[in-house]
């Protein structure tokens, strides 16, 4: 069978594209190997599910444990409930657009052919003038003894289907998607343990935000233990080595919550002279055309900023370089933002003050507690802390940390005036609404 493009996966890229293209009129086919995941991750097992968690966790009762228990198995089942219809409009918006969707397993057989092992066993052949590729990452599970076919543990993905509240959690990897799910489970009343093998907490960030973090961790109740190198789980209890001294760490449930890779084993790229480098991800060039000029490919799949919102404008790229000026690329995109949803959120765009030192560059740094903003009063959420680098010659924002509530929505702010380079004062001097979070800002680059 012929189609003008043949999509591989059914992520934000891939089904934004497909969409657009068949209503440019192109026969288009989206094969997708799990029919629970249309709409991909983020809807799926991703940052749909996990928010919807989280929220639903800031309002956990403060009873006994059963009580705790039981409003966390009605909002994994409301959770459900949500990604389900979400899934059905995605499937049907593409349907709709006249989309052809193949539930199957793709593997390509040269670059302008995929060979599509079907759900019902079938196999079909399917040529196309395009290929794009959009199938993502999935959890790394590291070579742990008694982490494989242990009901006791799970990865980001499998863990939010988990309607038995743990009493507690014990979590392997003290990065973002770990402090994510640690928070959300503290909150709905688990006892939650951090245990990372790097010495430093939250080394990417510079060290007065992650002790600003630690600290309202800690003040949750969460442990975090540092310097960590994790040798057995045997059913729930974890044993692991610190200090030279073996600990054992009793659990009712295991995270494992140790980064995400790319695995493109199944699309045999080979046959398709599409190169990948050492990490497995696929070589692209910076309008996401693989090493097969019929090929592109887009999301956690190609690109090391594993976000869905990096996924939808690797969509725009790739649709420029097809039916636009071929002017947007990889590398004009601007500053990158992004978020770690605990409570309070943490997030960052731009450069941290470590990095600007290690650049050379002149900066001006400024901070501010977050409870010095009027509204986070109000909302009594005073934690936090605020902090970004100026240009003392520009006026122009070199980057910003930002720990305090909604700062995922404050930092698009400060994105967007990176981006089109606007001057630090201008936000300074803006008029915002009161009372708001976001006139924060006013009083916090008049700190500059």
């Amino acid at each position: 069978m012929m189609y003008n493009t043949l999509i591989i996966g059914f992520g934000k890229a891939g089904k934004t594209l497909a969409g657009k293209l068949a209503a440019k009129g192109e026969k288009v086919a989206l094969i997708e190997k799990s029919s629970h995941m249309y709409g991909g991750t983020c809807i799926n097992i991703g940052c749909i599910p996990s928010k919807t968690l989280s929220v639903a966790a800031a309002a956990a009762p403060h009873g006994d444990f059963s009580e705790k228990a039981a409003y966390y198995r009605a909002a994994v089942k409301r959770k459900n409930n949500l990604t389900a219809a979400l899934r059905k409009a995605n499937y049907d918006k593409l349907i709709a657009a006249g989309v052809e969707v193949i539930d199957g397993i793709a593997s390509f057989a040269d670059a302008n052919r995929l060979t599509v092992k079907k759900s019902d066993g079938s196999t079909v052949t399917l040529s196309a003038e395009k290929i794009i590729i959009n199938t993502g990452a999935g959890p790394f599970i590291p070579p742990i003894k008694g982490i494989k076919d242990n009901a006791f543990v799970y990865v980001s993905e499998t863990i939010m289907d988990l309607d038995v509240l743990p009493e507690k959690l014990t979590i392997i990897g003290g990065g973002y998607i770990g402090l994510e799910f640690a928070s959300m489970f503290a909150e709905y009343g688990s006892e939650v343990t951090i245990l990372q093998d790097a010495d430093v907490f939250l080394g990417r960030e510079d060290s007065d935000m992650a002790q600003a973090i630690l600290a309202v961790l800690t003040g949750q109740g969460i442990r975090v233990e540092t310097g960590v190198n994790v040798t057995e789980i045997n059913d729930g209890t974890t044993l692991y080595e610190k200090g030279g001294q073996m600990h054992t760490l009793a659990g009712d449930a295991v995270l494992v919550a140790t980064g995400r890779r790319v695995d493109t084993t199944e699309l045999q790229l080979s046959k398709a002279g599409i190169r990948t480098d050492d990490s497995g991800m696929i070589v692209v060039d910076d309008h996401l055309r693989t090493t097969a000029p019929s090929v592109w490919a887009a999301g956690d799949v190609c690109n090391k900023l594993q976000f869905t919102y990096m996924s939808l404008d690797d969509s725009r790229i790739i649709w420029d370089d097809i039916y636009g000026q071929k002017v947007r690329t990889v590398d004009n995109r601007g500053a990158f933002a992004y978020s770690v949803f605990i409570n309070p959120t943490f997030s960052r765009v731009g450069l941290s003050e470590a990095e600007a030192k290690r650049q050379g560059l002149a900066y001006t740094v400024v901070s501010m507690p977050a409870a010095a903003i009027p509204k986070a009063k109000v909302l009594g959420q005073g934690d936090g802390l605020l902090k970004a680098l100026v240009d003392p010659e520009t006026d122009l924002i070199l980057g910003a940390q930002l720990f305090c509530a909604d700062s995922h929505e404050l930092i698009n702010i400060i994105r967007l005036a990176m981006t089109q380079n606007i001057k630090y004062t201008v936000i300074r001097d803006f008029i915002f609404t009161h009372p708001t979070l976001a006139e924060g800002l006013n009083d916090f680059f008049a700190l500059v």
